[in-house]
């Protein structure tokens, strides 16, 4: 894989693959988590589809949020300013997202306006109507492109799994 491979592009990339939009979005920075790419796949396994399929919270968005906590977030579950930060930048990032999503919403089946689940746990197949009438790969790159600017460059975050 090529260096020079935006994030957005590489989340693209593993949406496609059959990839669901949390684990795109996350395994596109599981290096620079100090995680690989398979763990990642299963820690976002069950956020696609709006929270197994439920149409809730999208994906992307949920991915986003993996990405935060692991980069900048506390481990000390005690600290309540660090709790309240981590707040505070979730609901930042959630505005971001809403902004650039243009639909003002981290809700899964707003954002995919009216297209509905198939009953049961299945996921659909990827076909090039799946892609059509979806935006999805739009959503996992939106959430890339703030992850990259908004958990990454900041210059007081702490590395990766800090304690």
């Amino acid at each position: 894989m090529s260096e020079n491979i935006s994030k957005a592009d590489l989340s693209e990339k593993y949406f496609k693959e059959g990839a669901n939009c949390a684990q795109a979005v996350l395994a596109a920075f599981a290096p620079e988590l100090g995680i690989d790419v398979g763990f990642a796949m299963r820690l976002a396994s069950g956020f696609g589809g709006g929270v197994g399929r439920m149409r809730e919270v999208c994906g992307a968005f949920s991915g986003l949020v993996l990405i935060e906590n692991l980069k900048n977030s506390s481990p000390d579950h005690t600290d309540k300013e660090a709790k309240d930060s981590c707040y505070a930048r979730i609901q930042m990032l959630a505005q971001l997202f809403k902004e650039q999503s243009g639909g003002n919403s981290i809700i899964c089946r707003e954002l995919l306006s009216g297209t509905r689940a198939t009953s049961g746990g299945a996921s659909e197949e990827r076909t090039k109507e799946f892609y059509k009438k979806r935006p999805c790969v739009e959503l996992v790159r939106i959430a890339a492109k703030i992850a990259e600017k908004e958990c990454f460059f900041e210059k007081n975050y702490k590395k990766p799994l800090e304690k």
